[in-house]
């Protein structure tokens, strides 16, 4: 992919340079009293507090001349060997830069010094990268779930019983029905018998006022 865009990549490595060194810090061995034999701070007690990444850098501040830093193996640094250093420091305010994780032995050139205790282990952090990914997305709102109803026992009405029918037989009872209201009243046979004797007198009347006329009208003749 960067043979392909070398000039980009070529920035993004310098950008990413850039920041790592904006970041890159420099410590002070021993503070204010240097790279000295006798130091008020154990140099590994000193180490101990801080943390130590990539392109750090070490100062150490001694008299030149009279001292130096070397920096060794685990082996050497553990029997103050100075015969075989894998880098030596030796301008009295000399830097080290560090350019990977891992652990990294400093001890004095003075072997009387070392032996006293003027000797430094720094263990510096691995690189971490930050992954970034996407974000993922966001799941879409589900639809509230319908609680059912709840179900509620009402109390058991007594059955109602209905009214026991009518068999046809029971239409001969001369009783007349309370459903189907009073009863008509039947014809007095008393009425009846007033009314033909009215009539007959009438009947009677009449025919006696047409014989008089009868009669009167032949005597005028």
């Amino acid at each position: 992919m960067c043979s392909k865009n070398f000039l980009g990549c070529l920035m993004i490595t310098t950008v990413m340079s850039l920041i790592s060194l904006s970041q890159a810090y420099k410590f002070y061995v021993g503070g204010r009293d240097g790279w000295v034999a006798n130091p008020k701070e154990n140099y590994n007690h000193w180490a101990g507090r801080n943390r130590f990444q990539v392109n750090d850098t070490l100062f150490f501040r001694y008299k030149k001349g009279s001292d130096s830093v070397l920096v060794v193996s685990k082996e050497d640094y553990f029997s103050c060997n100075i015969t075989n250093p894998i880098k030596s420091l030796t301008d009295g305010n000399s830097e080290f830069k560090f350019d990977r994780s891992g652990p990294f032995f400093f001890i004095s050139g003075n072997a009387n010094n070392c032996n006293k205790g003027q000797k430094l282990i720094v263990v510096v952090l691995a690189v971490r990268h930050k992954h970034h990914y996407p974000p993922l997305p966001s799941p879409s709102p589900s639809p509230p779930a319908m609680s059912p109803a709840p179900v509620i026992d009402s109390p058991l009405s007594p059955p109602v019983s209905s009214p026991p029918s009518e068999s046809p037989e029971a239409g001969h009872s001369d009783v007349p029905s309370m459903v189907d209201g009073p009863a008509a009243p039947a014809p007095s046979h008393k009425n009846w018998g007033s009314l033909t004797s009215e009539l007959s007198t009438w009947l009677v009347v009449g025919l006696s006022v047409g014989v008089s006329v009868v009669l009167g009208s032949f005597s005028v003749v």
